[in-house]
């Protein structure tokens, strides 16, 4: 069971590290390089594809080893990281289309709301990740 717990409590802090390091050093680092907003839009698009079904690959291994680990862990983990799944699959098959035949004028607004569900995601996960390192640290 110990095994289970760590790999559940590293996949969530890949999947918390990963959103950090894209919130807070990659996008407002490419939106100062690239002064060009289609050169912008490009280099994201590029970032952006094919990680869908990475991630999804990593929200159903964050489901197994919580629903393996709940004698161990909180089970309402579970259910933060299906609020964040639910962020994840309105960015990836909503937002993410919806954005690609976007004006360039609609492309600000579009930015604003990745990041806002961005950051929603990011907390979530990094919630139930911070929650289960408590519980298995015993200090909740």
């Amino acid at each position: 069971m110990a095994a289970i717990v760590t790999l559940h409590l590293a996949l969530a802090a890949v999947w918390v590290g990963a959103m950090s390091y894209s919130l807070l050093v990659v996008q407002p680092k490419a939106a100062r390089f690239f002064t060009d907003d289609d050169r912008l839009e490009e280099f994201l698009m590029t970032l952006a594809h094919g990680n869908r079904w990475r991630v999804v690959g990593l929200i159903a291994a964050l489901l197994a080893t919580g629903a393996i680990a709940v004698p161990r862990l909180p089970w309402f983990i579970l259910v933060l990281y299906l609020c964040a799944a639910a962020v994840f699959a309105n960015v990836s098959w909503r937002h993410w289309p919806a954005r690609v035949f976007a004006l360039p004028t609609e492309r600000p607004a579009f930015r604003r709301s990745l990041r806002r569900q961005a950051w929603a995601m990011t907390v979530l996960v990094g919630a139930a990740f911070l929650t289960g390192l408590a519980t298995t640290s015993g200090l909740i």
